[in-house]
Formats: structure tokens, C-alpha cells, sequence
């Protein structure tokens, strides 16, 4: 097993330079919590994740530019793909991975791989102070939601697509963990999304598998049904399925690697 290389897989999506960039890396018990937040902050992309090998699966962890977060969707997905591209893991097989707060499954089907994530709650609250200001239109109704996520529903597609926020003021504003949602207008899709998170140094983040927790729920539960299509609506695009399963959302998808690098030091 080689720790001193660093992937960059681009999660969501077949093709290159689509989807959300993760940066992925192998490590070992040396490896310092404050040499990762400098690594992830080299990198430079909304997180790269590290795995360290256990006696069956990962621990993994993620890193933004700034701070460690507890859970991460495409980061996760592109420490599947790069677990099965170098054999550590057979495709028959799942990937293990142990979270800060929870356990995770992956499993390959096809060209696809298949993430068990926990279903995040939702609690209905009122439109914070100044978002239609802030980010360019009055949502139908919020939510607050795990992981201090706040969830808009826009009144159509089109105001999720136009919406510019102002992410110098949405931390002030109790919005820095935004998602922003909507019903597609798209035969083949059911939902479109956004996220920004300012205040973990991502304005909007290209991709962000996790957010099918809060989404999968409350679109179900709208939709009548409980198999998704989402797609993200950001500048890069990212396609993926997401089914309520009880307590527990698979969120489906694809991945690619785009380079391995070697660290000289």
C-alpha cells in the first residue's frame, strides 16, 4: 500500500472535470489531524478524504480547505472507487468505512457504486431574517436539518438556477449551510438542488451527495415516491439516484480518476 500518493477522482459523473473533485489519500497512524487540514487545504477542493486502514474497511476522514467535517457524500464515493481501482478491495465486495459519527456501506453494482447513508431529520422553521435579500429569492418553506444544514424550497426550477447569494452575509444570517431545492422541470429528473457552505470555505459546492439525506426524505414525501433522480444545478453539473430506505438513503453514482500525484517530501 502506497501512503505518500494523493488522487483526485471526480465524483457524480463518467466524465472527467464534471462532478464534484475529491481529493483521496491512503495514510497511516503517523499521519497528524493538523498535517491533513494542511494537505486538504494544498488541494484546495471543497474535501479531500483519508483512509486509514483498519482490520476490515477505513477509517475515513474529511477535510475542507478550512476545517474537518463529520460526514462528506462525494469524498466518500471517490475513497470507494479508489479502494476498488487498486485492489484493495475486491468489486464483489463492500467498502467498510467508519465515519466520525457513523458507520458506512459501499457497494459496486455494475459502473455504478452504491453509498448506505443515514437519513437526516426535518424540522420545519421560519424563513431566516433577510434570505430573500441574501440570496435572491423567498423560499415556499425551511427546514432545518443535521449537521447545522438549513433546507429552502424554492417555488420553481428557475430560482434555484438564478439564485446568487451573497456568502459574505449568509453566516451572519444563520444560512452558511445552505441547500436550496426545487421540483425539476425535467421528465428525467425529480429534484434540482444547490448547496453553499461559506462558512466551511465552499461557496457552492459542485456536488454534494450528502444533502440526498435531507432530500431524499422531504421529496419523497412530496413526490409520492421513493426512488430520485437529483441533479445539481452548479456550474460543473452532477447526476445521481437517491432512495429512502426506511432510516437509511442509497445514493448512487459514478466516479473517475483524473491524476495521482506522488508527495516529494
Amino acid at each position: 500500500m502506497n501512503t505518500n500518493k494523493i488522487y483526485q477522482v471526480d465524483s457524480f459523473n463518467k466524465e472527467p472535470f464534471k462532478g464534484n473533485p475529491a481529493g483521496v489519500m491512503l495514510v497511516d497512524e503517523s499521519i497528524t489531524e493538523a498535517w491533513m487540514q494542511q494537505m486538504a487545504a494544498e488541494m484546495n477542493l471543497s474535501e479531500t478524504a483519508f483512509m486509514l486502514p483498519l482490520a476490515k474497511g477505513f477509517k475515513i476522514r474529511y477535510f475542507t480547505p478550512v476545517a474537518e467535517v463529520a460526514l462528506c457524500g462525494h469524498a466518500t464515493l471517490a475513497a470507494a472507487h479508489i479502494a476498488y481501482e487498486l485492489g484493495l478491495v475486491k468489486r464483489t465486495e463492500a467498502v467498510f468505512f467508519k465515519a466520525k459519527d457513523t458507520d458506512l456501506q459501499v457497494q459496486a453494482d455494475g459502473e455504478n457504486l452504491v453509498m448506505d447513508f443515514p437519513r437526516y431529520r426535518l424540522d420545519k422553521i421560519e424563513t431566516p431574517e433577510n434570505f430573500a435579500s441574501i440570496v435572491g429569492f423567498e423560499p415556499v418553506e425551511c427546514y432545518q436539518s443535521d449537521y447545522k444544514w438549513v433546507l429552502a424550497v424554492a417555488n420553481n426550477e428557475t430560482q434555484v438556477t438564478e439564485a446568487a447569494p451573497q456568502f459574505d452575509k449568509m453566516a451572519q444570517n444563520n444560512i452558511g449551510r445552505l441547500i436550496i431545492t426545487a421540483k425539476s422541470n425535467a421528465a428525467e429528473t425529480d429534484f434540482v438542488v444547490r448547496c453553499f457552505v461559506p462558512e466551511m470555505g465552499i461557496n457552492e459546492d459542485p456536488v454534494t451527495g450528502s444533502v440526498q439525506c435531507a432530500l431524499a426524505p422531504l421529496w419523497a414525501k412530496k413526490l409520492n415516491k421513493t426512488q430520485l433522480n437529483s441533479l445539481q444545478a452548479s456550474k460543473r453539473t452532477g447526476l445521481l439516484k437517491a432512495e429512502l430506505q426506511g432510516q437509511k438513503v442509497q445514493i448512487t453514482g459514478n466516479a473517475v480518476t483524473v491524476f495521482e500525484a506522488t508527495l516529494k517530501m
